[in-house]
């Protein structure tokens, strides 16, 4: 996992223009509500602490804050928090927001959260379970008993159905980009290998081509599960993480909402 994501963190924003983080960080929140528990063990000023694991430039971050939650925002790639700290200086809710450099397998807090988010597939991106079971173990490490853990995955069924052997093309303000997909069929992972490449204009007839390559993982259901109860996380509700409904055979995105034993 080598990745630094620096052509992809300049772009980032650019290509999940279809996300509506306001809406997504909506329907969050009101998750977080339903579930919030009596039982949570947490000092006052830690009751309305959500970390945001994997934050990218941010955005997540921001939408959590609007709803008057401080956040702290965990990223390994230093170009992602470039951006999200560029947002935060003409950010409302900048007093609400902090943000760490750190890989989440090595995850290293100054205390406890009482909510952890990792959204948009970012567990995919792990290369193996071994990586993945670390990420809980120490999101188990920092949350107050009673806490909740809110992530989501890519399906099986989007990997080979979606994903695989498919390029996605798209034309941004500043660039060319083409997304490929390479699918390597190998369960129970079945990883995709995607690379982008982004053409950016430097002269009437020149273009200068940066490429970023990483690849997502497939953790099932029943290994997920496995995971997280060894790390103490009992699960209260699954979702399509796009409906915010019951999943089907066809979901692509799966979001799962847990609680920390008290």
């Amino acid at each position: 996992m080598a990745e630094s994501y620096g052509a992809f963190a300049l772009y980032y924003d650019a290509l999940t223009q279809n996300v509506d983080y306001p809406a997504r960080a909506a329907r969050l929140d009101a998750l977080i509500r339903k579930h919030w528990s009596a039982d949570l063990q947490a000092c006052a000023e830690d009751r309305a602490l959500l970390l945001d694991l994997a934050c990218g430039t941010g955005s997540f971050s921001e939408a959590m804050a609007a709803l008057d939650w401080d956040v702290i925002g965990v990223d390994r790639s230093e170009d992602m928090l470039m951006r999200a700290l560029d947002k935060r200086y003409d950010s409302p809710c900048g007093e609400r927001l902090q943000y760490l450099c750190q890989d989440m397998r090595q995850l290293d807090l100054y205390g406890t959260v009482s909510v952890t988010l990792c959204m948009l597939d970012s567990l995919n991106h792990l290369p193996t379970a071994s990586d993945v079971r670390r990420v809980f173990s120490r999101i188990s490490l920092f949350t107050n008993p009673g806490g909740l853990l809110l992530f989501d995955v890519n399906t099986e069924y989007k990997h080979r159905q979606i994903l695989a052997e498919q390029c996605f093309v798209y034309e941004l303000p500043d660039a060319f980009c083409t997304w490929q997909n390479r699918l390597e069929n190998h369960a129970p992972h079945y990883p995709v290998t995607i690379q982008l490449d982004f053409f950016e204009a430097i002269g009437k007839e020149q273009y200068s081509r940066m490429t970023e390559r990483f690849t997502e993982q497939i953790y099932p259901h029943a290994l997920l599960m496995e995971m997280l109860n060894a790390a103490d996380f009992s699960l209260l509700e699954l979702l399509d993480g796009d409906t915010f409904t019951a999943p089907t055979q066809q979901t692509q995105r799966l979001l799962y909402i847990l609680r920390k034993g008290v």
